[in-house]
């Protein structure tokens, strides 16, 4: 069973629970590689791989809450059309702002007419139930650096540490 601290390795394929559409996979590519209950997973997928045993596989379902929680219309923002000259606008264009801190976010143009811009903030899995097909490839303890800095250490054969692991650039 998988304990804090450890490097998990997983296969998954991420999908729609109501339609069945695969929304995200890693399957024939590199596994996830993330330190168990470094906050680096959605917290429904932490809690479904607790009890999961090296080699075991299965479906874990996971509430919009546990995920990218529920959709939150306050994360909307409507602003004037001035803002936005010189780009070509479109539903579902994803546009990148800088919050106050500096930080980089992104944006989703939820709608536009000839006098303001509606954009969205939310995740784009807000408010969405997730099913994830996967598997516990390995585990190992995390190296005391690794547990330091909550990022899984490089692979040196293949100079990275596995897709959405978080440490390639």
């Amino acid at each position: 069973m998988i304990q804090e601290n450890q490097v998990a390795s997983i296969e998954y394929e991420l999908k729609d629970p109501t339609n069945g559409k695969i929304l995200d996979s890693n399957k024939g590519s590199s596994p996830l590689e993330f330190i168990f209950g470094a906050g680096t997973v959605i917290n429904g997928l932490k809690e479904g791989l607790k009890s999961y045993n090296e080699g075991q596989e299965g479906t874990i379902k996971v509430d919009a809450k546990d995920a990218y929680g529920e959709y939150d219309p306050a994360r909307e923002e409507k602003l004037s059309i001035d803002n936005f000259e010189g780009i070509k606008l479109e539903k579902d264009l994803t546009l990148y702002g800088q919050t106050e801190d500096g930080q980089t976010i992104p944006a989703k143009v939820k709608d536009f007419d000839d006098k303001e811009v509606t954009l969205d903030y939310n995740h784009p899995l807000a408010g969405k139930n997730l099913e994830f097909d996967v598997k516990l490839l390995a585990l190992r303890d995390a190296s005391p650096e690794e547990q330091a800095s909550g990022q899984v250490a490089k692979d040196a054969a293949s100079g990275c540490c596995g897709s959405g692991g978080g440490c390639c650039d």
